[in-house]
């Protein structure tokens, strides 16, 4: 370093030096005190760390067209939960109601027709229970007293008969055929009993308390009145009409007790002419029937035969 020139001068003494003497400089700082990395500026002239709150960033969203589709899958998937409930509460419904008890089915066809106490009856409302051909068979007690209605086989030799109504005891198939379309609340109930052999619809039984009036199921003519003997007693008798509308065959009212007045050769007509009350034979039989009343089962029986195989005393 060059010794100052002006070192005389007076105003020597009022300049400050710029650099401090040789001694006091580092070797590796010389001329570099710009990139010391302890040097640090005055506190004036830092900046002032300050803090701030931004609101949270929106998650990335997926382009327009796989955000629909990702929106119409969710839509699937709900509708096809939807349907699945719908569908499954269906068949639980259909299930519980084809599977009902026979119990309750009984229950639920006696109701229409209760058990009456009196003995004696009014005339029935013309109403045909069962056909064959063209006979027709109407109703021989009052509705108001039958308790229900039945059929079983009767033997190789009777003539099937085809019942009016709706069964009350069908099968699975055939309640859910009725459970969905439907079905006539005013249609008779009749249940297919067991036993017998023969067509299983060829004995019509019809419940009735005992002393109930029973009228002419057809038009026709009585060919034969016959005591029913069982274990060598008399138990009723049959009653054989020969109908009008079908003389090649013989329809035949067991069970009963004949109508004093009645005799063969007399004219009968349908649900008009009363030819007996019922009688009780549960003390020699058991009665099928009882499984849909509400007593032992007592009934009154119609068998139709063909005219040349039938045995009139």
């Amino acid at each position: 370093m060059r010794p100052a020139r002006h070192g005389a001068d007076r105003t020597a003494t009022a300049v400050r030096r710029i650099r401090p003497p040789e001694w006091q400089w580092s070797f590796f700082e010389d001329g570099g005190l710009a990139l010391d990395p302890w040097a640090e500026p005055p506190s004036s002239l830092r900046p002032r760390r300050s803090f701030a709150t931004v609101p949270r960033m929106p998650p990335t969203r997926a382009p327009g067209p796989a955000r629909g589709r990702g929106r119409t899958g969710i839509r699937r998937v709900r509708r096809f939960a939807g349907l699945s409930a719908v569908a499954t509460v269906l068949v639980v419904t259909l299930l519980l109601t084809a599977f009902g008890s026979p119990a309750r089915l009984a229950g639920a066809g006696t109701s229409v027709v209760p058990v009456r106490s009196e003995t004696a009856s009014g005339l029935p409302l013309p109403q045909i229970v069962a056909t064959q051909g063209p006979l027709r068979l109407q109703l021989p007690i009052s509705q108001s007293h039958v308790t229900a209605i039945g059929y079983h086989a009767a033997g190789e030799d009777a003539v099937r008969l085809d019942p009016l109504g709706r069964r009350g005891n069908q099968g699975l198939l055939g309640r859910l055929r009725d459970r969905i379309f439907g079905t006539d609340p005013d249609a008779l109930v009749w249940y297919q009993l067991d036993g017998g052999r023969g067509p299983s619809s060829s004995s019509l039984d019809i419940g009735a308390t005992p002393g109930t009036d029973v009228f002419s199921p057809v038009d026709g003519t009585i060919v034969g009145i016959q005591d029913v003997v069982i274990d060598g007693r008399t138990h009723g008798v049959r009653v054989d009409v020969q109908p009008a509308s079908a003389p090649s065959l013989i329809v035949s009212v067991s069970r009963l007790r004949a109508d004093p007045a009645l005799t063969v050769g007399s004219s009968v007509i349908a649900a008009k002419t009363r030819i007996g009350t019922v009688v009780d034979l549960t003390a020699v039989e058991r009665m099928a029937l009882a499984r849909f009343t509400q007593d032992a089962g007592k009934h009154i029986s119609l068998v139709v035969r063909p005219a040349a195989t039938l045995s009139l005393p």
